[in-house]
């Protein structure tokens, strides 16, 4: 894997529905990041059309292709290294002892960033079928800017109020 990578596109939740939306929105990527329950390995494959994929397997992901995805994933660039998991409840360790300046994850369905204990912690949201009204997303990671930039972006035309 190239060390010069900054601009990193993330997905999550794609529950087996790649949208044109998303694969517009990733284009430029020069790595994505699908933080897991992807629901069809024809989604990775098409993602690797794009740039290189590191994907991590999500609690929908239980058919046999996706034994081969891993739980978590480590993620290394020339500026950050990322840990990868599905759940962000299931974290394990403490990311900045361990040497991690990011963690990504999905599951939750719901786009977030916080920053804890020197951690950037981001969740892309879900980019597959609408759920719980909550928007349907991705994240593009811009690490050539300090500090790291993410941007969400909103994959369907209506809002949703909060």
């Amino acid at each position: 894997m190239s060390r010069n990578v900054t601009v990193i596109g993330l997905i999550s939740d794609t529950h087996g529905l790649l949208r044109q939306e998303a694969l517009h929105a990733l284009e430029g990527s020069q790595l994505i990041i699908h933080a897991g329950d992807v629901g069809k390995s024809e989604i990775i494959d098409t993602l690797k059309a794009i740039a290189p994929v590191f994907a991590v397997r999500g609690n929908v992901d239980t058919e046999s292709w996706a034994s081969a995805l891993p739980e978590t994933e480590v993620v290394t660039t020339g500026t950050a290294t990322i840990y990868v998991l599905h759940d962000v409840h299931a974290l394990d360790l403490n990311p900045a002892a361990a040497g991690f300046h990011i963690v990504v994850s999905g599951h939750s369905h719901k786009p977030a960033r916080m920053d804890s204990g020197g951690v950037l912690y981001i969740n892309p949201g879900s980019a597959g079928p609408r759920r719980f009204q909550l928007p349907v997303t991705i994240a593009r990671l811009d690490l050539a800017q300090t500090p790291w930039k993410v941007d969400f972006i909103n994959l369907c035309s209506t809002s949703i109020k909060d």
